[in-house]
């Protein structure tokens, strides 16, 4: 075992000196040490009931013969951190829970691990982690919420965003607004509806790292008690078997991890997350690739915020396997590969079928032919753009409107909710990439002003940030190169023509390569905003964004 390098010989009399005054046994220390890395807080509500989740994993790798041992990770709520400084600290947790992470497991030599996530970046951060480590790991979440009940319809936090956006605009009251306050997140859990956290649990089911159910068992059922206690017991399994993260993450399992991404309209953010992880495993992951695979697979949901049904809606059609069960009807997976269950990619979906095809269409009646995510390049994009294509308004799928361009969100935001945004403007925000911001803030504020105002079939926007998975409309964010390493957003002015055709995955300004030089040769380094503390060194040591997904942090990416 791993771990008999702190449990063995003569050498490590000291160290079990110390597992003594943890009051452990002899018989805990003769089996293996399964680390539980939970990120229980009580600070985010996706993370509030993550410490009965550990507890159900603990009881489950007792059961199955193992020593769980339990220590924490940090995580960021991006809903509280969202339209200030706290925004610009919540990408980068994501490398500092890879960190930390990767330093508890092998400062200790533990001998396999259970990952409980549930949040944006501590999900794919954890499977960075995994993915370095390679010692027999299995992912359990800690599960959606359920949708919150307003006058009679379903809603979640992005209508929440979007009551700010039309009291603004005069079309709210302030009480109208406080019911939506008070009942748009009901319950303990990720935000209801496909947004970042939803997708990357749903995508870790589907890269084969988390049981069924993973993404889709609401947090507040018993069934996601029963689920961990699964994942305890499975994760014993896997340690006998030696089946690692490295045999399971392959590159046809990011593959597909893409496809299902499309099919179910996943956040723009699994762009940025998808490759980073496959970088941790060996695989390098272009995102040029996302369109080669949207082109093929179909949109088969249209989860909030691209229409109105819920996870827990997903779950009762019958979660991610049911999706992948209906892409495999066309060959569009890989289906021979090996899986945290211990079985096939086949042998999981078998059976698995569609109870509900207003919730999952079926393959042969999708919502559209390509996938929900698209990737765009163009003179204004040269490595390269996303957008949520599900997501966004019909009659916004091919747009040509004048730029206004903000240097920053907090100008972007009173601009929009001054009337200063008319009908065909493309809004561009610069200086919020990973660099420049730094730490690439992620603006739902924006968006959810646009949306509020009544402009989402009309107005774009544009920026070398990021967009939330809760935007809609015409949202596109992750532009590369950024604004602070002298990319072509940098160069856009006041009034000049943005054409946006999604179709043709295409993001252009209307000017000459004459006038882009022109403008080059004028422009000006902008020193980031933040220059002390973590962000500060942060900004200073990052050398590329590398279309905003693995950040090159000299001793970080392994």
């Amino acid at each position: 075992m791993r771990s008999d390098a702190v449990k063995k010989g003569m050498q490590q009399a000291p160290h079990r000196s110390l597992f003594n005054a943890l009051g452990m046994t002899q018989e805990e220390l003769d089996r293996p040490l399964v680390a539980i890395v939970s990120s229980y807080n009580e600070i985010v509500p996706g993370h509030m009931n993550l410490d009965k989740i550990a507890q159900a994993v603990k009881m489950g790798v007792a059961m199955a013969g193992g020593t769980p041992i339990m220590f924490p990770a940090i995580a960021v709520c991006d809903g509280i951190a969202m339209g200030h400084i706290g925004m610009k600290y919540s990408l980068v947790t994501r490398d500092l829970i890879a960190d930390s992470t990767e330093s508890m497991v092998q400062a200790h030599q533990f001998d396999a691990m259970v990952c409980i996530p549930n949040c944006d970046k501590n999900v794919p951060g954890l499977l960075m982690a995994a993915a370095r480590l390679n010692i027999p790991t299995v992912f359990v979440s800690g599960g959606p919420m359920m949708a919150g009940h307003v006058q009679g319809g379903k809603t979640s936090l992005s209508s929440m965003f979007e009551a700010v956006g039309s009291y603004a605009a005069g079309n709210m009251s302030g009480e109208e607004v406080n019911e939506y306050e008070c009942k748009a997140c009901p319950t303990c859990g990720s935000c209801s509806g496909m947004y970042t956290a939803n997708s990357m649990n749903c995508l870790t089911e589907v890269l084969g790292m988390g049981l069924k159910g993973n993404g889709t068992i609401p947090a507040v059922y018993s069934e996601r008690l029963k689920l961990a206690k699964h994942a305890g017991m499975k994760v014993m399994e896997l340690l006998e078997k030696n089946i690692r993260p490295r045999d399971i993450m392959t590159e046809k399992a990011f593959y597909n991890a893409l496809a299902v991404d499309m099919a179910l309209g996943c956040s723009t953010n699994s762009m940025l997350h998808l490759p980073a992880i496959a970088h941790e495993a060996g695989v390098e992951l272009n995102v040029d690739i996302a369109n080669s695979i949207s082109a093929k697979t179909p949109n088969l949901c249209h989860l909030a915020p691209a229409g109105h049904t819920y996870i827990e809606e997903l779950n009762e059609a019958g979660g991610v396997y049911a999706v992948m069960n209906e892409l495999d009807k066309k060959g569009l997976l890989y289906t021979d590969l090996i899986t945290a269950t211990g079985r096939t990619v086949k042998e999981n979906i078998e059976g698995c079928e569609n109870r509900n095809p207003e919730v999952i269409r079926p393959i042969e009646n999708p919502y559209s032919e390509t996938g929900g995510i698209a990737v765009l390049k163009g003179n204004l994009a040269p490595d390269s753009c996303v957008v949520k294509r599900s997501a966004v308004a019909p009659e916004m799928m091919v747009h040509e409107g004048l730029a206004r361009v903000f240097d920053c969100e907090e100008d972007a935001i009173a601009a929009i909710k001054g009337g200063q945004i008319n009908e065909g403007d493309v809004v561009v925000i610069r200086y919020e990439g990973p660099k420049g911001g730094p730490g690439m803030r992620e603006m739902l504020n924006p968006t959810s002003a646009i949306m509020g105002m009544g402009l989402g079939s009309s107005v774009a926007l544009i920026t070398d940030g990021r967009f939330s998975g809760a935007s809609r409309g015409a949202a596109i964010g992750h532009v590369c190169p950024e604004a602070a390493v002298g990319g072509p957003i940098a160069l856009v002015e006041e009034g000049d023509t943005i054409k946006i055709n999604i179709p043709e995955n295409r993001l252009d300004v209307d000017i000459s390569e004459e006038e882009m030089e022109a403008r080059r040769a004028k422009w000006q380094p902008r020193q980031p905003k933040v220059t002390t503390g973590y962000l500060g060194r942060y900004a200073a040591m990052v050398t590329s964004a590398s279309r905003g997904a693995i950040l090159e942090i000299p001793g970080n990416n392994k």
